[in-house]
């Protein structure tokens, strides 16, 4: 993904989700995904998908059942 998608990614989720502590991080190698943060705290993977001429982004969060509240 390029800096400039990376970007523009950042500030559609810091606009739909009125929080701009969403943080879009560039992969630190080639070939790993992109991450996603809210703040300190890693929030999950940010892949990108182009399908005949159409792009399109997907957010893959993981939920730890020890993050949940009691039951």
């Amino acid at each position: 993904m390029q800096l400039s998608e990376i970007a523009r990614v950042q500030q559609y989720l810091r606009a739909a989700f009125d929080n701009n502590r969403f943080i879009v991080q560039p992969p630190k190698k080639e070939g790993q995904p992109v991450e996603v943060y809210i703040g300190e705290n890693f929030v999950g993977v940010l892949h990108r998908d182009e399908d005949e001429g159409e792009v399109s982004y997907a957010m893959n969060v993981a939920i730890l059942e020890e993050d949940l509240p009691p039951a």
